[in-house]
């Protein structure tokens, strides 16, 4: 909950999911999540849009991520593994996580972390490609 927010809004809501049957419901609810069936704990990342600033869902949207960006980062530094798995902006999935969750209407899932011990070790990597970076200008 230290990332930025627009307007220092903060509309992230976070729910904490430990109980094994709550996450192989998680993970057939989301086709990129199945690794969610066997995690240690996941972390449901969704804006309260009646908190964002503005309204804005696309404010929301950005705050939400700069928070998941920041839980990740965390969870790296305690030698968990995690995995970001996007919810919106597939309707058909955030409208799943509504129901499975009982969230109230305003709410917008975002994202779910999935947090556990990793199970292998890989080389550092890096995406860095000069082409994307301009100086100054185009």
């Amino acid at each position: 909950m230290a990332a930025h927010s627009a307007m220092t809004k903060d509309p992230w809501r976070f729910i904490v999911v430990r109980d094994p049957t709550t996450l192989k419901n998680l993970a057939q609810a989301l086709p990129g999540g199945k690794m969610l069936a066997t995690a240690a704990l996941a972390i449901l990342v969704c804006g309260d849009q009646e908190q964002a600033f503005e309204r804005q869902v696309s404010n929301l949207l950005q705050d939400c991520s700069a928070a998941t960006q920041n839980l990740l980062l965390a969870a790296h530094g305690l030698g968990l593994g995690g995995c970001w798995v996007g919810v919106h902006p597939s309707v058909d999935a955030g409208q799943r996580l509504k129901s499975l969750f009982g969230l109230p209407s305003q709410f917008v899932p975002v994202a779910v972390v999935s947090l556990g011990w990793p199970g292998e070790e890989l080389p550092a990597r890096s995406r860095f490609n000069s082409e994307y970076v301009r100086q100054e200008k185009w």
